[in-house]
């Protein structure tokens, strides 16, 4: 008897629920289904790392009910289509992913929403999230706004978007040649450039290194990846140009022997071409981006896999590194700005990083670099996490400007040293000039504090 009355009451309360009599504080709600029905649109670059994620998003559509539109073009083409639906006064995109130079510009211009909206509201924010966890270097370059030069961490600063798909630099080196030869593994860039030249002389039908080398963005690119470990900077607090210091000048002379230790053609590499020279087997160093690892294991790619081995980027007068890749957040414009937050939070949580790390992403999350499991698969992950330390999230100065800086001016001069029409000295000399006054042209140097 009392057992039916039971099982009769709770019928009761079900049905008295579902009619909305009885209050939803009496019947808890599963948090991720409170968007139920809600679709999103997702802006993200037809790179391996989010192709990858997208293999995971019906798992957040089952979990939560929110459908999933992923808009994936060419990242080159990015920047333009979202600036123009971030201009519009209600656009299409609930979530954008962006180059981490250009955070500064879509935060000046209103494009984006603070996160900490999101973070303070316990109905959306999972318990275990925790964001402390998520890699330092890609957080403060990716997603911090406000601080120190504008860009960098600093009292002033705000979060704009959460890490997604960062990166690195290490050396990757083939193994076999250096095991073959007796060779020791550069730890400074002295060894490095020793040992590249020496490759390329003594070791048939192998160079010792390759390395971007084109006009334009590709050879400031590799031309910054030495500049960091010299101790150099593109500007000054003062936003002062310095690239023409004598740091500077090292790390553009020390480019110039990579490249002439390099194969032939290399002034012509941009990444892909200098990362095809060394999946194919023509060279025997690489020191770029850590995203060439998970290439080498690929038979579609690389004819070195189990070949490799994974170092730190080698020192000069300091240990440095790049921090690039992309961060992920919502438009200002956004209509489902709450749904949009809880896709960010799954996709980046410590689950889902750990299994798209599983599948070839970028690991987010020390705990996913830190994990013995994950190191047992993948070991050069406690290579980059000792990396990381170090890490340098002002290798290049992520201002809206940097466009106007960087292929025009820095691209320009710094082919015009490597294919020998001017010196190191007389081309950064030029690029500083040049740097001052396109700054100027931006208003940088309109406040006057001298007496």
């Amino acid at each position: 008897m009392f057992r039916r009355a039971f099982l009769s009451l709770v019928l009761s309360v079900a049905l008295l629920t579902s009619l909305g009599v009885v209050s939803a504080q009496e019947s808890p709600v599963n948090p991720w289904r409170q968007f139920e029905g809600t679709t999103i649109v997702v802006s993200w670059p037809s790179l391996y790392h989010f192709q990858v994620a997208q293999q995971l998003i019906p798992e957040f559509e089952e979990l939560t009910g929110i459908t999933v539109e992923v808009d994936s073009v060419q990242y080159e083409s990015m920047h333009d289509k979202q600036v123009l639906e971030m201009s519009k006064p209600e656009g299409d995109y609930d979530v954008v992913s962006w180059v981490i130079f250009w955070k500064t510009e879509y935060v000046n211009k209103g494009f984006l929403t603070p996160m900490a909206q999101f973070f303070t509201n316990p109905d959306l924010v999972m318990p275990d999230y925790d964001a402390a966890d998520l890699i330092p270097a890609y957080l403060e370059s990716g997603s911090i706004v406000g601080g120190r030069r504008a860009y960098l961490p600093g009292v002033t600063d705000a979060l704009y978007g959460v890490p997604f798909s960062g990166e690195t630099s290490v050396l990757v080196y083939r193994k076999d040649i250096f095991d073959q030869y007796d060779l020791k593994v550069p730890e400074t860039y002295d060894e490095l450039l020793d040992t590249a030249e020496w490759i390329t002389a003594n070791v048939p039908d192998m160079y010792g290194i390759t390395s971007r080398g084109a006009s334009g963005h590709q050879i400031v690119h590799a031309w910054l990846l030495h500049l960091s470990p010299f101790g150099g900077s593109v500007l000054d607090d003062q936003w002062n140009p310095v690239v023409n210091s004598e740091a500077g000048v090292a790390a553009a002379e020390a480019l110039k022997r990579i490249l002439d230790a390099s194969p032939p053609g290399v002034t012509s590499y941009g990444i892909g071409e200098a990362s095809n020279s060394f999946l194919q087997g023509e060279a025997a160093m690489f020191l770029d981006n850590d995203r060439i690892i998970n290439q080498t294991r690929d038979p579609n790619q690389s004819r070195i896999d189990g070949l490799i081995g994974v170092a730190l980027h080698p020192t000069a007068t300091t240990c440095g590194a790049e921090t690039g890749g992309f961060a992920m957040g919502i438009p200002s414009n956004s209509r489902n700005k709450e749904a949009a937050f809880m896709f960010i939070q799954w996709m980046t949580s410590k689950e889902t990083d750990r299994k798209l790390a599983s599948l070839g992403g970028q690991p987010s999350r020390m705990s996913t670099l830190l994990d013995p499991e994950m190191q047992a698969k993948f070991p050069e992950y406690a290579v980059i996490a000792e990396q990381l330390e170090c890490a340098n999230v002002d290798w290049r100065p992520l201002i809206a400007e940097w466009g106007a800086l960087n292929a025009p001016i820095l691209g320009v001069q710094l082919s015009e040293f490597v294919t020998g029409q001017k010196t190191a000295q007389e081309a950064l000399d030029e690029a500083a000039r040049l740097i001052r006054e396109e700054l100027g042209r931006a208003g940088y140097y309109n406040w006057d504090m001298g007496e």
